[in-house]
């Protein structure tokens, strides 16, 4: 599904229209609460549910030294949002021009491009606008003057807490898989593109696919049991992060290297998903190739009793 790349665009949608509004960095249970409330409503009316986001992440333009790592790019984001089964979803490029614009001005133009505009929902507390001086109180009151209804979701909680994308970014940095899932409603994954490497894992008798990875906020450093998504194929296999200590790292950047189990196609340039299911065990300097060697063998058998449970 590709994207609307403007607010005008709404206007070549069969009304009425129903808009979440929302960031939507990692599509988390209360952004779920947030789209699937819009998407029920349209179905229940025979309108056309639209999520609206932005690119790129505000934070990213307003303060870039305290921009966080994402938990989803935004090609990954799209991709999740389209899966929950909403009809469409509005790009918006988020720049210094458009951080300027007065938040009763952004819904004026969501309202005359819509045919009609029905219903705007948003996170309960969300604020929007320059300043920040939109909220549910604003979207209340246009509301009546433009003939929209405003839906403020209550925030959903997980373990006595609300959901949110900081939370969810500790605990993935934290190694914690478990509880990241519980807050995503799903396990944690990240998408990336396929690139060639340098064929040391092949040598080894372990062909591995280097992923160029969307994400950036990764778990922490290791091997895990994984299973790769390449379109609807689902690819069991054991992947390892980190800095690759016992194999020359020329950039010693982190590298996602995953070895899938009885594939041997050549994937360069593709998308592919990978869903971490276990921690296996944390990255480790090995005295020789074949320790290594050894060490990958005893990892893939682990991460094929994990699968197969």
């Amino acid at each position: 599904m590709s994207p609307l790349r403007s607010i005008a665009d709404l206007g070549q949608l069969p009304g009425p229209l129903f808009l979440a509004i929302g960031v939507f960095d990692g599509v988390h249970l209360g952004h779920q609460a947030v789209l699937c409330r819009a998407l029920a409503d349209a179905r229940q009316s025979g309108g056309t549910a639209v999520a609206v986001t932005f690119d790129p992440h505000p934070i990213r333009v307003l303060r870039p030294e305290h921009a966080p790592r994402l938990l989803t790019s935004t090609p990954h984001k799209l991709q999740l949002i389209g899966a929950l089964g909403l009809d469409r979803v509005l790009l918006i490029p988020f720049d210094h021009a458009f951080a300027t614009t007065p938040p009763a001005d952004f819904i004026r133009a969501l309202a005359a491009s819509a045919r009609p505009l029905r219903e705007i929902c948003v996170g309960y507390e969300w604020s929007f606008g320059k300043d920040r001086a939109g909220n549910l109180a604003l979207l209340a009151e246009l509301g009546e003057q433009l003939g929209f209804a405003e839906v403020g979701v209550a925030a959903v909680k997980v373990d006595d807490e609300i959901v949110s994308s900081t939370l969810i970014r500790r605990a993935v940095e934290a190694g914690d898989l478990a509880r990241t899932a519980r807050m995503l409603g799903r396990d944690f994954t990240i998408l990336g593109t396929v690139v060639e490497g340098d064929h040391i894992g092949r040598t080894l008798g372990f062909p591995t696919a280097n992923l160029s990875a969307h994400n950036e906020q990764f778990p922490p450093n290791g091997v895990y049991a994984v299973e790769a998504w390449r379109g609807t194929q689902k690819l069991p296999g054991v992947v390892n992060i980190g800095v690759r200590p016992t194999i020359k790292n020329a950039t010693g950047e982190r590298l996602l290297e995953v070895h899938l189990f009885d594939f041997d196609q050549a994937i360069y340039g593709e998308d592919i998903e990978i869903t971490f299911h276990q921690f296996l065990r944390p990255e480790q300097k090995f005295p020789t190739l074949e320790a290594l060697r050894t060490q990958i063998a005893q990892d893939a058998d682990h991460a094929r009793n994990i699968l197969r449970a």
